[in-house]
């Protein structure tokens, strides 16, 4: 077996192998260093000795059964690789998305235990679960984002053959896996990068500190090191895509950008079936999103739209503190989000204090990706409070048929279909000072009721503050839970049949108008015809005028009777050909 490791910043390395003496590893240039070794078996442990005495995991470590901070194994992904020839994949327009945390989506906190929930996903209509990051990271819990072995799915999860099992009876249920990826930034405890490789660069800034080093001296090899991870998940466990966190923090001047660079490899790598590719973007820049639902995409399938969530949460809970008070008037700036996709296209942002975002209403509504919940917007809160699951029912209903029948393309987050008020901190388990560090980072960052006071934080650092957030499944086995359950069925359901074929048809963005706080969005459907939605986000009935000339009514909700919209009211239906 051969053994590689990139060291340029180590005179010599040697590789340690269990129940081997330590074998000096050859240098073969440009800070490679290979060893051959006969007879290594999969199961075996191993690890790289530096020439400052240090020892470390493989950067591309397949598995770490004694976690971040030990030794290596070797694992063989190609006995278990083999994938279900029946399974081609499914097209976006077709996505309805369900964010999990593998650690908290089950008590047992494992990929089997998601296997065994995968039933309920399908029957309830839900096409891709988006798994919260799994690269290996320190200690026990952690919301993912502090990975430091990207190649090495948590050894607390499980084996990576359970992931590829997982990914395997997802499929067989006809649900697409896609998987958070994080390129921005690694954790702040467990990654010896630094100690061999020129991992970060000075030239860039983000705020974990200096940025990833994809233009600097030496930048070819990281570059690749990372692109390379997106092609091996996609390749050795066949998910169907991946969501890259915070892409406006990877800062790179190259020619080509990293990101575009990223998807182009991508899918040269994976032509065979559809790949989907979501950015967290919170510049509000759609310049790297798919233009055309009818081709297949050559960069990125679509992105988190945080303006629908911001503007849909003002509206029905009145709170207007921080970035919420950003989206009132909040009929127009849900009506805005739902026709064009980004509220703030280049406009003045207070609460950032700057120009935020660019156009967007050329691009078609699929290619935004809307929620009601995500693991942000409940965890950045004091006591990961799920603020919408408290809403009176009809508010709640309005806010899930937006969501579930808008063209955009939906993502859940794991329990919002049964109502599920299971908590969702933020939470981690690093070493007493870094621990302390978090605790008042948190502090500093939760700034203003209700909801952010850091007097009333959870201590972020707790094993009860973990627990807190396993996912009840018992509430969905109750009386009210299984209603819920129910309504978010019929509604995918109605999705499935009578908006999904409209939504494939809509080539760019809509138009909208608001009326006494009443709102009005159309999107062409290129055939003449229009999918029209009127709503009243507001708790008052709205007086106006509601279009007649319609051939098909997809869904009503609340009072919808002419000239009067009641509180939490809407209507979706398809418009005549050229009707006005």
């Amino acid at each position: 077996m051969l053994f590689r490791f990139w060291a340029p910043l180590s005179d010599e390395v040697a590789l340690e192998i269990d129940g081997m003496p330590s074998r000096a590893m050859d240098p073969v240039g440009d800070g490679w260093f290979h060893c051959k070794v006969p007879g290594v078996k999969a199961g075996a442990r191993y690890a790289f000795r530096l020439s400052s005495g240090l020892g470390v995991p493989d950067p591309a470590s397949r598995h770490q059964p004694d976690d971040v901070f030990g030794p290596s194994e070797v694992v063989d992904l190609e006995t278990h690789r083999a994938q279900d020839a029946s399974w081609s994949g499914r097209p976006w327009h077709e996505m309805v998305l369900y964010e999990l945390h593998v650690g908290t989506f089950t008590e047992q906190g494992t990929f089997r235990a998601v296997i065994d929930k995968l039933d309920h996903l399908a029957g309830l209509g839900v096409t891709a679960i988006e798994l919260m990051p799994i690269a290996d990271f320190p200690g026990h819990r952690n919301w993912g984002y502090d990975g430091v072995l990207l190649y090495a799915p948590e050894s607390r999860y499980g084996r990576p053959e359970d992931l590829q099992e997982l990914v395997r009876q997802a499929h067989a249920r006809g649900i697409s896996v896609i998987l958070d990826v994080v390129y921005n930034h690694f954790g702040p405890s467990g990654n010896f990068l630094p100690s061999y490789a020129p991992i970060f660069t000075s030239l860039h800034e983000n705020p974990w500190g200096e940025g990833i080093n994809l233009d600097d001296r030496h930048s070819a090899p990281i570059r690749s090191f990372l692109i390379e991870n997106a092609i091996y998940w996609i390749d050795q466990f066949q998910l169907d895509g991946l969501r890259l966190d915070a892409v406006h923090e990877i800062k790179d001047d190259s020619e080509t950008h990293f990101l575009e660079e990223l998807a182009h490899r991508l899918r040269a790598a994976c032509p065979d079936r559809p790949i989907h590719l979501i950015l967290e973007n919170d510049d509000n820049n759609p310049q790297l999103l798919h233009s055309s639902p009818q081709a297949a995409p050559s960069l990125y399938n679509g992105q988190w739209n945080d303006d629908f969530h911001h503007a849909l949460h003002a509206a029905t809970t009145g709170e207007t503190v921080r970035y919420y008070g950003d989206y009132v008037p909040v009929a127009e700036s849900l009506a805005k989000a739902l026709a064009e996709g980004f509220v703030y296209q280049g406009e003045y942002m207070a609460h950032r204090d700057r120009h935020r975002g660019a156009p967007s209403g050329d691009w078609p509504p699929s290619v935004f990706v809307s929620f009601l919940h995500n693991h942000d917007h409940i965890g950045n809160r004091a006591n990961g409070v799920r603020v919408m699951a408290d809403l009176p029912e009809q508010t709640l209903r309005f806010a899930a048929a937006l969501l579930l029948l808008a063209p955009q393309t939906p993502m859940l987050f794991m329990g919002e279909e049964w109502c599920s008020k299971t908590p969702f901190p933020y939470f981690c388990d690093f070493d007493a000072e870094l621990n302390a560090r978090v605790r008042k980072g948190r502090a500093e960052e939760i700034l203003e009721p209700p909801g952010f006071d850091p007097d009333t934080a959870l201590d972020p650092a707790a094993e009860d503050t973990f627990r807190a957030a396993i996912l009840d499944w018992q509430g969905a086995s109750e009386e009210a839970g299984n209603a819920w359950i129910n309504r978010y069925k019929d509604l995918i359901a109605l999705r499935r049949e009578r908006v999904t074929p409209l939504v494939e048809k809509m080539r760019r963005g809509g138009s909208y108008t608001v009326d006494g706080g009443l709102m009005h969005v159309s999107w062409p459907l290129g055939d003449g015809r229009r999918y029209r939605l009127v709503a009243n986000p507001s708790a008052e009935p709205k007086a106006g005028v509601i279009q007649t000339a319609e051939t098909e009514i997809i869904y009503t909700l609340g009072d919808t009777k002419s000239g009067t919209i009641g509180p939490w009211s809407l209507i979706f239906s398809v418009s005549a050909p050229d009707a006005v």
